[in-house]
């Protein structure tokens, strides 16, 4: 079945329109231009020809100290000790990648593109979506409020570092959840930082029925979010066969789209391209959105809902997020300043915030300052800081050797 599909490829006319444009100098009116952009701050930051504004943003965020930690942070498979398995770090740069080749195709802003691809999962937990359920769970039980990745992602960048970013990257930030698929994105052009600003707290009061709201204010922002989904989709399926999750073998069974990562990438990107070229939205025809919502529907099945590895994640990691979170929220609450979390991250993130505006860390609500911590770190820093503070402890992670 799967040999049966074709690589697509952009019908003809459409290719020489694209073409034709493109030697007439033809610029997409839908298109964000760069002199639109709105920082917090516009009298600094100025953009100038070696550095437009999207790329400070882009290398504000390779130069963060989290951009690192994406090398070590779950993308799907924890406790594996295989190299190639892909981490949260490979899968930013495929996003990027991915919605660069369309924008550009497109007539977009590929600095824009780029800067939102590299920022959206800056925020995101060790040990991927389960992480971010069980940190979620603890924080809202204290609180009341939910955490979320992506409003996470952008609060890295707009509050945690606060390097003064444009509206445009936050926004696309914000709502570049891949896990709400839709065949039509229309953007919300007119946003404004208040209305930004009003959508982060929005999400923390009612979590998930909020961010499915979230509508980006570009196209740039409505690429990235759904190249967010062509990137993992098809990379997922590779990772779960070397993991020995799934058969090397096992057929999937969309037949536009195709089954592996490599044609899933293309014809899903052609399907884009030819439904949204020179338009003020981006479109999937539907059979193509159908085949994505089967795609996503069969890897839950198969993968993320193995039951191997949810067992994993509720009997171990759950306990440990647990043991941590509460541990570390009793240092903030008495202040331990010889603790942990002032050294490795209360005092690093105040001194880091004192070089750009005056701000007192401190004065943030004691669980968030927890869960900002958490949500920093890799999996082995979660691992080795668990074993640290409860040297005896029942929960451990062994992760499966490279050689047996």
């Amino acid at each position: 079945m799967a040999g049966s599909i074709k690589y697509k490829k952009v019908n003809e006319e459409l290719q020489q329109e694209i073409i034709y444009n493109r030697q007439h100098s033809w610029s997409n009116p839908y298109a964000f231009k760069d002199e639109n952009a709105v920082r917090r701050n516009n009298n600094i930051d100025k953009p100038n020809l070696w550095r437009p504004v999207f790329v400070r943003d882009i290398e504000k965020i390779m130069h963060l100290p989290y951009y690192n930690r994406y090398a070590d942070k779950t993308q799907v498979f924890s406790f594996k000790n295989n190299d190639d398995i892909t981490r949260r770090a490979q899968h930013v740069q495929l996003v990027s990648r991915i919605a660069r080749n369309i924008g550009s195709v497109l007539g977009l802003n590929v600095d824009l593109i780029e800067a939102i691809a590299l920022g959206h999962d800056i925020g995101h937990t060790p040990f991927g979506h389960a992480g971010e359920r069980f940190l979620s769970s603890f924080y809202h039980n204290e609180t009341g409020r939910y955490f979320n990745h992506n409003v996470h992602s952008a609060r890295v960048l707009d509050t945690i570092f606060a390097r003064n970013f444009t509206m445009q990257t936050l926004d696309g930030v914000l709502c570049h959840n891949g896990e709400f698929e839709q065949q039509k994105y229309m953007p919300k052009y007119e946003k404004t930082f208040e209305d930004y600003d009003r959508e982060v707290e929005q999400c923390y009061e009612n979590g998930e029925p909020a961010i499915k709201k979230l509508i980006p204010s570009t196209l740039e922002g409505c690429v990235v979010r759904i190249c967010d989904m062509i990137a993992y989709l098809g990379k997922d399926r590779q990772d779960a066969a070397l993991a020995g999750i799934i058969d090397k073998d096992y057929e999937f069974t969309t037949q536009l789209i195709g089954t592996d990562n490599a044609l899933i990438i293309n014809n899903l990107t052609v399907d884009i391209i030819e439904h949204s070229y020179g338009k003020d939205y981006i479109s999937l025809s539907e059979t193509a959105f159908n085949d994505l919502s089967k795609a996503k529907a069969e890897n839950g099945k198969v993968i993320y809902r193995d039951t191997n590895i949810n067992n994993q994640y509720d009997d171990i990691i759950k306990p440990m997020f647990k043991n941590l979170y509460y541990r570390l929220l009793e240092d903030v609450e008495k202040g331990n300043e010889d603790s942990l979390i002032y050294k490795h991250h209360i005092n690093p993130i105040g001194s880091a915030l004192n070089k750009y505006h005056d701000f007192d860390y401190l004065s943030e609500e004691k669980n968030q300052i927890v869960v900002d911590f958490i949500a920093s770190m890799t999996d082995d820093y979660f691992i080795a800081l668990h074993d640290f503070l409860f040297p005896n402890s029942q929960y451990h992670i062994e992760y499966e050797p490279y050689f047996e």
